[in-house]
């Protein structure tokens, strides 16, 4: 079965196709500034090079239009017609309490995407209209939701429970949901294969460390605690998203700058994280050369980033009592030789020794750590569309 998957922005397509039978990728590529000017497809049949085309896109239904057109072109298409795609499966990020699985998309689906967009108003909305129009262009093709959010819906009440009035959590789902839960899930199943054990059988901390991060603690193959909250703002230090601060700090800054808490809301999110602390810039790799040419800002910026990873993987080693390994995941994650390296310095004494040698590599699944490290080091390159493609073929295979 080929599988298109589609991951829908506010005014981005990323999408791509696999061939099921045996997990190959065949093509990928990304739509921007849908509804803006100078729209463009960048289109990649693996193997050739890449079809760029300019043209204009007024909503998410023309850009599904022009990339049905990219797979199904004679020169760099990968299918005859669009009767060849199986299944189509959809990034969505909120499902909130309804979902802790893939589901196949119908009307009662829809209503509960919709009921979430409260949850998350700048992902659902964009998610939705990439369904809709899926479902307008390709009427007879089954559709999967996978969610963001479902992985950590094992949490007990205990992890995902605010100490707020509880009629809060009753009346508005005021709690922990977590997020990059496609990439946990699958770096966790990956780490169980690497070391040759059921997923079931191990306890493991996965760390996806990107211009957005999140940690989770897998417990016998289930989210036990993960480091986001209720929204994609609380937890680690980011590339412009503050994490976990006093929430009185809002009230605080509103007062003294003359703010809303919208507006702070809005500081808080996209003007905080490395690039608040360094004023160089949100990417890692630029704080990093900073760094390196004595700006102190960046110095002190990639200190709080690490002592907050380093957080929470203590925290969650005593929530889940050890581990087997250790995930390090995502862009920074994976390619951050210098930063998983400090990370896990002076961590020995609770079972977690790096090797320099075995860790300088970049996006290569492979065992980071010394032969004589208590916990496993694991360097795994997530792949979120691979593991939204098994999913959605799993479900429309059980049809």
């Amino acid at each position: 079965m080929k599988v298109l998957v589609i991951n829908c922005g506010s005014s981005s397509l990323k999408y791509q196709v696999l061939e099921m039978d045996d997990n190959t990728l065949l093509a990928k590529g990304l739509v921007e500034r849908i509804g803006i000017e100078g729209s463009v497809i960048k289109h990649e049949k693996i193997g050739m090079d890449k079809f760029v085309l300019e043209v204009p896109m007024e909503s998410h239904k023309d850009a599904i239009g022009h990339v049905i057109d990219a797979l199904t072109n004679a020169d760099h298409g990968v299918v005859a017609d669009m009767n060849e795609i199986g299944a189509v499966g959809h990034r969505v990020v909120h499902a909130g309490e309804k979902y802790a699985n893939s589901v196949l998309v119908t009307e009662e689906v829809m209503k509960a995407l919709d009921a979430c967009v409260d949850l998350a108003p700048l992902h659902n909305p964009p998610n939705i209209l990439g369904i809709r129009a899926c479902q307008e262009l390709m009427p007879n093709t089954p559709m999967v939701a996978v969610f963001d959010t479902a992985f950590h819906q094992t949490m007990p009440e205990s992890s995902f429970l605010y100490a707020l009035p509880y009629e809060y959590y009753e009346k508005h789902g005021v709690r922990k949901y977590g997020f990059h839960g496609t990439s946990h899930k699958y770096v966790a199943e990956r780490a169980a294969a690497m070391l040759g054990k059921n997923l079931e059988d191990i306890n493991v901390i996965t760390c996806h460390l990107g211009n957005g991060g999140s940690i989770a603690a897998v417990k016998k193959g289930k989210c036990f605690d993960t480091s986001m909250g209720f929204t994609p703002l609380a937890g680690l230090v980011m590339g412009t998203r503050s994490g976990n601060v006093d929430a009185a700090v809002l009230d605080f800054i509103a007062k003294k700058e003359n703010m809303t808490l919208e507006e702070v809301t809005n500081v808080l999110n996209k003007k905080s994280g490395v690039y608040g602390l360094s004023g160089v810039s949100s990417d890692f790799r630029d704080i990093e050369d900073a760094a390196k040419s004595g700006n102190h800002r960046a110095e002190l910026a990639e200190e709080v980033f690490i002592q907050r990873v380093k957080f929470y993987i203590g925290a969650y080693l005593a929530e889940i009592n050890g581990a087997d390994a250790i995930v390090f995941t995502a862009g920074l994650g994976e390619n951050g030789i210098s930063m998983r390296e400090r990370i896990c310095a002076n961590m020995d004494n609770i079972g977690i020794k790096l090797d320099a040698a075995k860790n300088n590599v970049r996006g290569k699944e492979t065992v980071i750590s010394a032969d004589d490290s208590k916990i496993k080091v694991l360097l795994i390159p997530t792949n979120e569309e691979l593991m939204i493609a098994r999913d959605t073929a799993e479900i429309v295979n059980a049809l």
